[in-house]
């Protein structure tokens, strides 16, 4: 039951009097962003998964696709900006895109220490498959699109605050 506990309980399960309580707890699980936000992120990921496996592609490689996608070629430092990635992070799971055959990695003639990742034909191909995933996690997840919006919305508000520097 307490990975469950995000939603509320049915009134059978609770003490009124303990709810009550917990409700008015800033430190109740139940009222942590944090873990709203953990749950979810696992919750949908895991949706993610088996869409994801017969593509070869893992949700870190989706996402560096996804940026690809968007604008090829693309350097590891500028995919990382765009993912919230370090280069530590980057660097194995583009060389495993790269030995799959849907990116090249490339090394600046001016700057040695740039490595210019872009899109194979295959990579590209791969857009086609690509688009079947977001309606299926839609599908999957059964809330309506303008919700997710929203969602996707407030969302990119916490990002932009929890990023800001402190006042």
């Amino acid at each position: 039951m307490a990975k469950d506990r995000l939603v509320e309980p049915p009134a059978s399960e609770v003490n009124s009097r303990d709810h009550e309580s917990d409700l008015r707890d800033p430190l109740a699980l139940e009222r942590q962003v944090c873990f709203a936000l953990v749950v979810a992120s696992r919750s949908v990921l895991s949706i993610y998964r088996p869409l994801l496996e017969p593509m070869g592609l893992t949700h870190p490689q989706y996402l560096v696709m996804l940026a690809l996608w968007d604008q090829s070629p693309l350097s590891v430092r500028e995919i990382g900006d765009l993912l919230g990635l370090d280069s530590p992070t980057l660097s194995p799971l583009l060389k495993r895109l790269a030995d799959a055959g849907l990116v090249t990695r490339t090394r600046s003639n001016d700057d040695e220490r740039r490595l210019t990742i872009e899109l194979t034909q295959r990579g590209r191909d791969l857009r086609l498959e690509a688009l079947n995933v977001p309606p299926a996690v839609v599908a999957r997840l059964g809330i309506e699109l303008s919700e997710l919006e929203s969602l996707h919305a407030a969302l990119i508000k916490v990002i932009a605050a929890a990023r800001a520097p402190e006042k």
